[in-house]
């Protein structure tokens, strides 16, 4: 039997749930890369990782697209490199400049985030059925505006 829709004074419940799902998402991604070889990951870290990209990227570019400032960016590196998760070298067209890039380490842990989402995607279709994920999935694209993804998450939620 399906639970009755929230009534009045309960729609708070909407955005905990939906957090509530992703933070169970996060939580054993973590888990899993922690027995993988991956136990420093941090979910900040998998933005940051992503903010860099396959081409590299400065301090200033990933701050940009995180959200947060050129120093916080700086921080943020300095933490991923000294786990051997990016490395710095010379930008080839400005030796001014300092491009961040990903190790194979680096590559290696967005990999095995990429397979354990596809995991945990198939758990979710395996415990809800595979109509009711992509009913979900389909409602959550309808409701969420173009571009509502973006690598600056987690600085939003530090405020």
């Amino acid at each position: 039997m399906a639970e009755a829709a929230p009534g009045p004074g309960r729609g708070f419940e909407l955005p905990l749930l939906l957090f509530a799902g992703f933070r169970s998402l996060i939580d054993e991604l973590h888990a899993e890369l922690a027995q993988e070889g991956h136990p420093e990951v941090r979910p900040a870290y998998g933005f940051a990782l992503q903010a860099v990209g396959r081409q590299g990227a400065t301090a200033t570019e990933i701050g940009r697209r995180l959200g947060v400032s050129k120093q916080a960016a700086g921080k943020t590196v300095e933490r991923l490199e000294m786990l051997g998760y990016v490395e710095r070298f010379d930008d080839p067209a400005d030796g001014r400049r300092k491009l961040v890039r990903l190790t194979a380490r680096g590559v290696d842990v967005l990999v095995r985030s990429a397979a354990i989402f596809d995991r945990l995607h198939a758990q979710w279709a395996s415990e809800l059925g595979p109509a009711r994920l992509a009913d979900l999935e389909s409602s959550l694209r309808t409701m969420a505006p173009e571009g509502a993804f973006r690598l600056d998450a987690a600085s939003w939620f530090a405020g």
